[in-house]
């Protein structure tokens, strides 16, 4: 599954965690800032310099990307866009009149705020429901005043019990050790079937394509669920079928897209169109192909069912889209990463077994986004690696990108915050971060999904699926270990991607404090950690932590009644990154389910209350909200006096209330219940 989201390792404690203090609210960067969030401004330097096609080309897959915003709403939660567009009525009706001065109508903005972020009623990131902030007597009083059976979405009753109790669905992905994942997970994967049901559904499906050389992504596009006769069938997303009205609106303009196309981009345009209309994963599979070894266009997209990290058995996607150009200058240290990616895989350290004897198709670059849709949107990876297929990328390789300009607005947006010297205990330490973070966090990211996902293979036999649970979290840990691994190795000075090893052991230092302790900032007080990336980070700093304890590699410093994560030993702390990887891969390469789970469950959930407790404390008085997210530029088509398009202009005026507001009203497709 994998791979795509990056988004909060390497540029979570100083891309995400570390934005700006309350000061910087008036700076362009900074958009809007409500509870846990700030929304930040991105541009997209080079627009102006692309062709009239490549401009256009860009225009259409934007319209695209914004066609599928119903879609990831309606994924995320079954009456998803019942509350939404519920609240967005209330809002509209009510922002102009004097009960928009009241503290409860205030709540319901920020708990609108936070509905369009997450895309659903959960947050983005932990996955837990939404605690309103405003009393439901008040609620059903706006209820009574604005909603009637004209504009009616669901019952009245059921809203607020969607809403107000704590227990209804109260997770989109409840991956517990011991639960039904599939009947504790609130999403709208599945319905009226449970866990052991789903597995044995789709064991037998890969047992009938047993032996294909190209297995097939069984369940990525469809939602599972029990017919009128008790059968177990699946809702396939394509036009006719689920999603139908929206899926039509992206074809829409990937056809207007295709005709500005060049000759290989019109190829895997019209698979993907094929696709969409037949819901065949065989096309599918021949789009990904066709994509991937298009290497040498500008312009790029990624537009689909992608990733699993929403569905808790690793299966049903959500729909995402990206729509890119390349930054040529940046592409020059992904180039040399590409060139060398046989190196990295033959001195991996991991059992040779499990290494690729030669490395295909990696294809790497840095990126600038134009435009972000679906589950890229507002919050949004810096780094992705696709198609996630293991039999695709084995053959045919893969395409790795590092998003330059989001990584850029938010280091501007994280200027002047502080964090550094609260959190970092050591001079030295914040040196190398101020000297060489940008650089490291961008070689980090860079390394992890332009060949960590990438490297290593199956053992014969093994699936790829046995994981289950863990297989996001493992995933995520194996290509964040390459990265850190390699990038404290001497064959980046020699290269010429690192000046010194000191760029290594400032993400070092940054990597084990935001495993072990910063990025607890982003869990509720007396939560486990949930999340699959965040799992991820957790379980290499504590599993090095234990470790390395005899050696005090890691060490916890005490001073004026705080405390400190500090690395005392960067060489053996790489070597230790290189043992862990050599676990993980087996882990994987074998599938080897009860390894997987005791290295997740044994380092990667449980927090301490009293450490928590102190993470929390200091952010908050920092002021740092510890997510963030993004409002899109617009784009408008100008034409000359004969109505032919002569320009793609860019603007950068849109403010998140309004964008919002205006993407539910010109883009939402899906009738209330799917």
């Amino acid at each position: 599954m994998m791979n795509k989201f990056l988004g909060l390792t390497a540029m979570g404690i100083f891309a995400v965690s570390t934005m700006a203090s309350a000061q910087e609210a008036e700076q362009p960067w900074i958009v809007d800032r409500f509870d846990d969030i700030k929304v930040i401004r991105y541009e997209v330097p080079g627009f102006d310099n692309l062709t009239l096609k490549e401009k256009q080309y860009v225009y259409y897959l934007s319209e695209a990307a914004k066609c599928g915003r119903d879609i990831l709403f309606d994924q995320n939660f079954k009456y998803g866009l019942a509350v939404r567009r519920t609240l967005e009525t209330l809002y509209t009706e009510g922002r102009n009149t004097a009960e928009a001065e009241s503290e409860e109508f205030k709540a319901m903005e920020k708990y609108l705020k936070k509905v369009w972020f997450a895309n659903g009623i959960h947050h983005h990131y932990s996955n837990d429901k939404f605690t309103p902030e405003f009393s439901e007597e008040w609620f059903r009083g706006q209820l009574a005043l604005y909603i009637n059976d004209d504009n009616r979405q669901i019952d009245n009753d059921l809203l607020c019990r969607i809403i107000f109790d704590k227990e209804l669905y109260a997770s989109r992905l409840n991956q517990k050790a011991g639960v039904d994942v599939i009947t504790a997970s609130a999403n709208n994967y599945y319905e009226g079937v449970n866990q052991e049901e789903v597995e044995a559904f789709y064991a037998a499906m890969a047992a009938a394509d047993e032996g294909n050389p190209e297995p097939i992504s069984y369940g990525l596009n469809s939602k599972l669920v029990k017919d009128e006769n008790g059968e177990i069938v699946e809702r396939v997303w394509h036009i006719g079928g689920m999603y139908s009205p929206a899926i039509e609106q992206i074809v829409f303009w990937l056809e207007k897209a295709k005709k500005v196309a060049n000759p290989e981009q019109r190829k895997y345009v019209q698979a993907l169109i094929d696709y969409y209309r037949t819901g065949d994963l065989a096309l599918f599979d021949k789009y990904n192909i066709l994509w991937v070894r298009d290497t040498d266009t500008n312009v790029d997209f990624v537009n689909g069912f992608i990733e699993s990290y929403g569905d808790p058995l690793g299966r049903k996607a959500s729909w995402e889209s990206v729509v890119n150009f390349r930054d040529v200058e940046a592409c020059k240290r992904t180039e040399i990463m590409a060139a060398n990616a046989q190196w990295f895989e033959d001195h991996a350290p991991i059992n040779p077994a499990y290494r690729k004897e030669e490395v295909k198709g990696v294809s790497a670059k840095v990126i600038t986004v134009a435009m972000l849709g679906g589950d890229c949107f507002p919050a949004t990876a810096i780094g992705i690696n696709l198609p996630n297929a293991d039999w695709i990328r084995k053959e045919h390789g893969s395409k790795s990108v590092t998003i330059d300009n989001i990584t850029y607005a938010y280091a501007k947006a994280a200027e002047g915050n502080g964090f550094n010297e609260e959190f970092v205990l050591r001079e030295a330490d914040r040196e190398r971060m101020r000297l060489y973070g940008k650089l490291s966090d961008d070689l980090h990211t860079d390394l992890h999904e332009c060949l960590g996902h990438g490297s290593g293979q199956l053992a014969p036999g093994t699936k790829g699926d046995e994981l289950r649970t863990y297989s996001s979290t493992l995933e995520e840990a194996r290509a964040d270990l390459f990265a850190l691994y390699y990038l404290g190795d001497e064959k980046l000075v020699e290269i010429g991607l690192i000046p010194t090893l000191d760029v290594a052991w400032a993400q070092y230092s940054k990597y084990i404090m935001n495993g072990m302790q910063t990025q607890l900032s982003r869990i509720e007080l007396g939560k486990d950690v949930e999340e699959s990336h965040m799992r991820n980070r957790k379980l290499i700093a504590e599993w090095c932590y234990e470790k390395g304890k005899a050696e005090n590699v890691i060490e916890i410093v005490e001073q004026d009644g705080k405390h400190y994560v500090v690395v005392n030993d960067f060489v053996r702390l790489r070597e230790l990154f290189g043992e862990l990887l050599c676990e993980v891969q087996r882990i994987k390469s074998e599938g080897d389910y009860e390894a997987g789970k005791a290295l997740v469950e044994n380092y990667a959930v449980k927090v301490d209350p009293e450490f928590h407790a102190e993470v929390i404390a200091r952010n908050q008085a920092l002021n740092i909200e510890p997510y963030g997210g993004f409002v899109n530029p617009s784009y408008e088509l100008v034409y000359d006096k004969k109505g032919r398009i002569i320009d793609v202009k860019v603007c950068y005026d849109s403010q998140y209330v309004e964008q919002h507001l205006e993407y539910s009203k010109n883009y939402s497709f899906l009738p209330t219940m799917n």
